[in-house]
């Protein structure tokens, strides 16, 4: 899978394990995954699979 450009060697993996792993929280990012932009609502039941390219946008305040 590749995520922002970086391969990652995985299986299959939920969503939101994922963000747990990378310190994320979902309502602060935005995820395209293989060219379509993924509602929050379905970020639940979402799981990457080896062969998904996936962009992953966070927010940050700031000023």
């Amino acid at each position: 899978m590749i995520v922002n450009g970086e391969k990652i060697e995985l299986k299959e993996l939920k969503f939101l394990d994922f963000l747990k792993q990378k310190g994320l929280k979902s309502e602060l990012i935005a995820l395209e995954l293989n060219g379509k932009i993924i509602p929050k609502s379905e970020f639940e039941n979402l799981v990457l699979k080896e062969n998904d390219k996936a962009e992953v946008v966070s927010f940050v305040g700031g000023g």
